[in-house]
């Protein structure tokens, strides 16, 4: 890996360096089966009969990384010998130097795994388009910069290059629950473009990586990418989703998963590794590697993958009396269009940043009839918007500011006293379902027909998996208060 950054501390190594392995004695074909079962010292979990466990899992301690996977002899000896066990591997990118990865197979993988090892997957494709050093072949790419539609090419990148890596991943038999590492290496982060393109490139990868049922996971250096990702999640701007788990590029010598220039203590805690010494050689067993070594913080357990937004079985026949067959037909503030295919948080407007029109016009209706909005139902996040947003904050006891987010969206849209809905309801509750879920899952688009119909029991099952509720064809009580607490 190679992220430059802002001082020499900051600096991995200039580029991925591919050295052959020094094997300095032959271990014996049973020597190498038996040095690859896990350790009965070992503290870490080894897999279950029914298939590989997901990684890296939760761990604390020293890993290392290689472009080329070192060959099972090398992998024996190191476990046997060395302090680390975590290990750092390519599986996919057209940028990565090691495209060919002669001992990177499943049987590999399967074998890492059994001994004890924990496996980060890293995906090397394309690069920020103000990174000089790519592309590297010229049949890789740099991440289109174009503004057009929010950056809509660098999200299409990000989206095809998640469903590349976890194409390799399940062909390498890396579980569903696995973390995925984007490997964006460091760039100009003064450059608007580069910086913005880059960062809708990796919420689009993460949004498919989660979507096709793995954890996402940035690898970059502390003054670039990480500092990019950080800015997000302390000043939010809309449409953009964080990774699960960072990776920071730090050389300063310290095995321990801090760099509080760029990175408060509290964002990703317990889900960090540091990249903290670039490329060395390193004699472990016999073995000469050379790596970079990485320090890793995984406390937090991986959570069930929620499924694609597809739809379950039919739910069973009410056995209630039927419904009608459409909800009453609403009007907003003499027209104001406030059915949204998603409802993103937005903010007063920067110079990097202008909030959509139709959420603010929708928001100032919403809260017009539902709260305490007195001004113009127009666009432009004013005086009195700022005003309203203040106070809802204030009255919840949060931080007083004029951000309104998703969650904020979902209470507005589902609190007060509500009626259980069942499969086949028509109503004006039903609508306001539909929206709270289209603020919960933005990748939803659910119509506001007021009709509790299949797609809409579909997305709603998702919603449900995800905040541990119970599937079902039922808006019951325990639901609507999950949507008013803005749960997703």
């Amino acid at each position: 890996m190679t992220a430059p950054a802002t001082s020499p501390t900051d600096h991995p190594r200039n580029d991925l360096r591919l050295r052959a392995l020094v094997i300095a004695s032959v271990v014996g074909l049973l020597a190498a089966v038996l040095l690859a079962l896990p350790d009965r010292h070992d503290d870490t979990a080894t897999p279950t009969a029914a298939g590989n466990p997901v990684t890296p899992g939760v761990f604390t301690g020293l890993g290392f990384d290689q472009c080329l996977a070192p060959n099972q002899a090398a992998m024996s000896a190191w476990r046997k010998a060395s302090p680390f066990r975590a290990v750092g591997i390519y599986i996919a990118g057209y940028s990565r130097a090691c495209r060919s990865q002669p001992n990177l197979t499943a049987t590999w993988i399967r074998t890492q795994l059994a001994a004890g090892w924990h496996l980060l997957p890293i995906t090397l494709g394309p690069q920020a388009s103000c990174q000089p050093r790519y592309p590297r072949y010229g049949n890789d790419y740099r991440i289109n910069s174009a503004p057009t539609g929010d950056y809509a090419a660098a999200r299409s990148m990000g989206t095809a290059e998640a469903s590349k890596t976890v194409a390799a991943a399940k062909g390498l038999g890396l579980v569903a629950g696995s973390t995925m590492f984007y490997d964006l290496e460091g760039f100009d982060y003064t450059n608007a473009r580069c910086r913005e393109s880059a960062l809708r490139f990796l919420s689009a990868w993460t949004v498919q990586i989660r979507k096709l049922g793995y954890r996402s996971g940035v690898y970059s250096s502390v003054g670039s990418g990480i500092k990019l990702l950080e800015r997000q999640r302390t000043s939010p701007l809309p449409n953009i989703a964080l990774p699960d788990q960072l990776w920071l590029a730090r050389y300063d010598g310290k095995a321990n998963t801090s760099s509080p220039e760029y990175l408060s203590d509290t964002g990703w805690a317990g889900n960090r590794v540091k990249q903290f010494q670039g490329g060395h050689n390193e004699k472990w067993g016999g073995v000469t590697i050379n790596i970079d070594r990485n320090y890793l913080d995984l406390r937090t357990a991986p959570k069930p993958a929620s499924p694609p937004v597809t739809p379950p079985p039919a739910a069973p026949a009410p056995t209630h009396p039927a419904a009608p067959a459409t909800a009453p037909a609403e009007t907003h503030c003499g027209g104001v269009k406030v059915d949204l295919p998603a409802y993103v948080a937005i903010k007063k407007p920067t110079r990097h940043y202008t909030p959509p029109a139709d959420q603010v016009i929708a928001l100032k209706c919403l809260l017009r009839e539902r709260a305490t909005f007195h001004g113009k139902v127009a666009n432009g996040f004013g005086r009195a918007l700022v005003a309203a947003v203040e106070s809802w904050r204030k009255a919840r006891g949060m931080r007083v500011n004029a951000l309104w987010t998703r969650s904020m969206w979902m209470e507005l849209l589902a609190s007060g006293k509500r009626p259980t809905l069942r499969a086949g309801t028509a109503s004006k509750d039903v609508r306001d379902v539909q929206r709270a879920l289209n603020a919960a899952i933005l990748t939803a688009h659910l119509p506001a027909s007021g009709t509790l119909d299949a797609r809409t029991v579909a997305v709603l099952n998702v919603w449900k998996t995800r905040v541990g509720l119970k599937p079902g064809g039922m808006v019951a009580q325990s639901a609507w208060r999950m949507l008013a607490a803005g749960r997703w």
